[in-house]
């Protein structure tokens, strides 16, 4: 019994601080309402990038190394920090990637050209990259026992949440609220203080093991007996990440210089009818068989992206919406099918890098197209570099859909 007691003090500390930390239950609530705060926080400049462009003058060219350096930051953290907290515990590595986070938002509210938006945008990739892996594996780590597919859901429905109520809530303070560039850095500050002592009084869910040092050399590993189920995955991950990637980066420019819509809140929208209906999506169909749900989200993903590049040709905004709603219902159910799938086949001590992987594979998809588009826009324009960017989205549907059914062979 000594001995016991002896090794629980050891994980937890002192007997009254375990009694102040919060139950697995609540801490379960609070790590989700974490990984919202960075996601939104990760499309807030989304809307900004117009407003910047006429503030400061700069070309398409500039505004997509801003998208670059975001992505390069936070694909450098998951190849270097993806399996950290694996080794010295999810707390430790959520607290610097939440103080990180708080240094790029002050960056950007002192923001006043754009070499200060490159430093603050590349600090934030950085700290969203070290934080989603650590956050989808504090979600698997508490999942309650009587719900076992739950962390899978809300690791599915939580980033398209988090980038539609970023992008919707920025562009309605871009549009109506005092200081576009600075109130919602200020609010996101906010969130990420209360983040901060979240983690403060979280119980830690993944014991300290060696080779904490060794995690760091940059490795993406699949366990062999996983590699066939996530391999399965990857054709449907890059054709999600990558539409998404085209509105995130290019989005509200496509609303201004195609359809015409020079409203701020319209430029936030074009993201969150593509996100949110995600999220929406993920949620409602939680309870379907997951070759069901993959079927859906490659030909959906496919549908919709074929009905708005409609719309662009045509001008018509009622078939740019409706295709980026079906699109949307595509990129949510294709959330929910990989993410839930990983969170269900890692074993505690692989959840870490597994995420890394599959987030790594996600935001390759989500950013090189994307930049190599926003090059494009410059010199082809953006109309024609949005027909073709959404006929290689059409392809790599197909290409999901292909690579389920001969999986399913």
């Amino acid at each position: 019994m000594t001995t016991t007691a002896n090794r629980t003090t050891a994980r937890t500390g002192d007997p009254a601080v375990r009694r102040k930390r919060l139950s697995r239950p609540v801490a379960f609530a609070a790590i989700a309402a974490i990984f919202v705060t960075f996601t939104a926080a990760s499309s807030a400049p989304s809307p900004l990038y117009v407003v910047y462009q006429q503030l400061w003058g700069f070309s398409a060219v500039t505004l997509t190394v801003v998208f670059a350096v975001y992505v390069v930051g936070l694909i450098g953290a998951l190849l270097v920090l993806g399996a950290l907290s694996d080794h010295v515990g999810r707390r430790p590595v959520l607290a610097a990637a939440i103080g990180l986070e708080i240094v790029a938002l002050v960056l950007f509210l002192a923001a006043g050209d754009v070499p200060v938006l490159l430093a603050a945008r590349f600090l934030q990739g950085i700290a969203t990259g070290a934080a989603l892996t650590t956050l989808g594996a504090a979600l698997v780590d508490l999942n309650p026992p009587h719900a076992p597919g739950r962390a899978g859901l809300v690791n599915s429905v939580v980033p398209p949440a988090g980038l539609a109520i970023g992008s919707l809530g920025t562009g309605a303070l871009v549009q109506f609220a005092p200081g576009p560039t600075h109130f919602v850095y200020a609010l996101l500050l906010a969130g990420m203080a209360v983040a901060a002592l979240v983690v403060l009084v979280m119980p830690e869910t993944s014991g300290r093991r060696p080779g904490g040092v060794a995690s760091l050399i940059p490795r993406l590993g699949v366990p062999a007996r996983l590699r066939g189920a996530v391999f399965a995955l990857v054709p449907i991950i890059v054709a999600s990440w990558a539409l998404g990637g085209l509105y995130l980066s290019l989005g509200p420019s496509v609303a201004v210089g195609v359809f015409g819509l020079a409203n701020h809140l319209i430029g936030g929208l074009v993201v969150t009818l593509l996100c949110g209906t995600g999220a929406v999506t993920a949620f409602a169909l939680r309870t379907w068989p997951t070759p069901r749900v993959l079927t859906i989200a490659g030909a959906l993903l496919t549908v919709g992206t074929a009905v708005t590049l409609v719309g662009v040709q045509t001008g018509n905004v009622v078939f740019g919406a409706v295709g980026t709603a079906l699109a949307g219902i595509g990129f949510g159910a294709s959330a929910l099918a990989s993410f839930g799938t990983l969170a269900l086949l890692a074993a505690p001590h692989e959840r870490g890098e597994l995420f890394a992987v599959a987030l790594t594979i996600a935001y390759v998809a989500f950013s090189l197209p994307a930049v190599i588009a926003g090059l494009a826009a410059t010199s082809a324009g953006l109309h024609l570099t949005t027909v073709v960017y959404g006929l290689v989205v059409v392809a790599l549907g197909l290409a999901a859909l292909a690579a389920q059914r001969v999986r399913r062979a």
